[in-house]
């Protein structure tokens, strides 16, 4: 196949890559069946840190739960053969728990009479730069730095040491215990009253004490700490919904329904508001703000998403308050489509950037979209999640669900994109050129069983994203109504491993691993 000349050969690599077979890895805090779920167990935030070996999961209780992978540190070698043993299939991905803490608890506002749950919103991970571990946790009003190490434990356990041994160690040497025992000692007390202070029973031998048994510091243990470096406090009004890093490794910011705030990691008293959506008059409020990321490569840039259904992206360097953006991202609604739900299913709930910074991903209720952040006109692609609930908007409006807030998130190459949706299912789709890739799993032990069994066979369409959106929105198993769906069990949640093909998804309390 390399040897040939012709031009089949050179054309392969422009055709779209293949489906992947996705396969069961792991489950964390897996449920018996008929186990009742706490609130404060149901997980609320995952993320995985660059290099794709730690994962870090926040929950509703206030607790950070780190995962570590093991499967990689099994093999030694070389970096150029632990580089090529990156490539194949059969190197199964494992994490191990690694260690949790308590970011958030609850607190209440005395001013505004409210409380605060201490609900995990989001977490990031941080530059490492010491080999100890560095992230920042948020929970609706207050942001945490932690640092997050091993520490020797030292345990006193008792030696027999020899008296010259034991004059090395900072301890007496025998010559002033052995002498008389009304020797004064430096603080003015005599020997054996300090002694028999020490033990009533301890009793001088004639000779003198040929050994003494001293308590010796001994630290062969290590235990993970977690500690709480800074706290960024009482700078948002409201809910923060984001908080990204940015790529200088000094910087991030914080986001809430109305303003950004950017923050210097050693400074936790002082913030900067780059962006405030708020009018003088609210009554006046036509948006908010959902979501909020730096590009990660430009540390001078940063995009966020409004309730509206548009993203902006922002150039740092063109003011100090970004009022103005320097590019808009939004989709002109069809003509006299227009309805009642029309704004609350355009709200853009999660925004997401690709590894190289050239695209945007964004989720709303019933669609992913991905843009070029060079191409303003409108979406590059479309695929949508939720079609087949359109007639049930009313219902899903009755009972809530139609707010629902679920997360996106791309590949490490770009090629496909993830989200998800109810009855704990979630939806990877391919985004190459000319790909019809779009795949239902379950969180479950068994991923592809909603998809074994086709309820309609296939058809043959000419568009491309077209049959991408129809292929998705085409559930096995599941009827056009989406009767079968249960609304109270959805993945808000996922993640992407940054290197590999391999996803993290939250189910109530329950991690799901999955890998292709």
């Amino acid at each position: 196949m390399n040897g040939g000349d012709g031009g089949d050969v050179a054309t392969a690599p422009a055709g779209p890559p293949p489906p992947l077979e996705w396969k069961f890895s792991q489950v964390f805090g897996e449920r018996t069946a008929g186990e009742e779920v706490q609130e404060v167990d149901i997980i609320s935030a995952i993320e995985f840190d660059k290099t794709g070996d730690h994962l870090a999961t926040g929950d509703r209780g206030g607790r950070v739960v780190l995962f570590e992978r093991t499967d990689t540190k099994e093999h030694i070698g070389s970096r150029r053969e632990l580089e090529r043993m990156d490539y194949p299939v059969s190197r199964h991905p494992e994490f191990r728990y690694k260690t949790e803490f308590q970011s958030h608890e609850p607190e209440f506002d005395y001013l505004k009479s409210l409380e605060i749950e201490e609900k995990i919103n989001k977490i990031r991970w941080c530059q490492s730069p010491n080999g100890a571990l560095f992230l920042l946790s948020t929970n609706d009003k207050t942001i945490k730095f932690w640092k997050v190490q091993e520490k020797k434990v030292k345990k006193l356990s008792d030696m027999t040491i020899d008296p010259p041994r034991a004059v090395g160690n900072g301890s007496v040497a025998s010559s002033s215990v052995s002498s008389s025992p009304k020797q004064c000692l430096a603080n003015g007390s005599n020997a054996d009253r300090s002694f028999n202070c020490l033990s009533n029973d301890l009793s001088f031998p004639p000779g003198g004490i040929s050994s003494l048994r001293l308590p010796v510091v001994t630290s062969n243990e290590t235990s993970l700490v977690a500690r709480c470096r800074r706290v960024y406090a009482h700078a948002h009004d409201y809910h923060i919904n984001s908080i990204s890093n940015n790529s200088d490794g000094e910087t991030f910011i914080s986001a809430d329904d109305l303003r950004i705030n950017l923050w210097n990691l050693e400074i936790s008293n002082q913030s900067f508001n780059i962006v405030d959506v708020k009018p003088t008059n609210m009554e006046d409020l036509t948006e908010v703000i959902t979501s909020a990321e730096f590009h990660p490569t430009h540390c001078n840039t940063l995009a966020y998403s409004s309730s509206k259904g548009s993203i902006r992206l922002i150039d740092l360097r063109q003011s100090a308050l970004c009022d103005s953006h320097s590019k808009l991202f939004e989709e002109q609604e069809a003509p006299g489509s227009r309805s009642f739900f029309t704004e609350i299913i355009a709200s853009i709930s999660d925004i997401k950037f690709s590894k190289d910074g050239r695209y945007i991903l964004s989720r709303d209720y019933m669609t992913l979209k991905l843009w070029d952040i060079n191409m303003d006109s409108g979406p590059v692609s479309t695929f949508q999640v939720h079609e087949y609930l359109r007639p049930k908007l009313c219902d899903l409006y009755e009972n809530d669900s139609i707010f629902d807030k679920f997360e996106c998130c791309l590949s490490g190459d770009g090629l496909r994109v993830a989200t998800g949706s109810y009855s704990n299912l979630f939806r990877v789709f391919g985004c190459a050129a000319g790909t019809t890739e779009a795949t239902t799993l379950e969180a479950s032990k068994n991923p592809m069983r909603q998809v074994q069994t086709p309820s309609r066979p296939s058809r043959s369409l000419s568009s491309s994203i077209t049959r991408v959106v129809r292929r998705g929105s085409e559930s096995p198993g599941v009827d056009a109504n989406g009767n079968s769906f249960d609304f109270t069990t959805k993945l808000l949640h996922l993640a992407w491993h940054p290197t590999e093909n391999s996803i993290a998804c939250a189910a109530a309390n329950s991690l799901y691993m999955y890998y292709a």
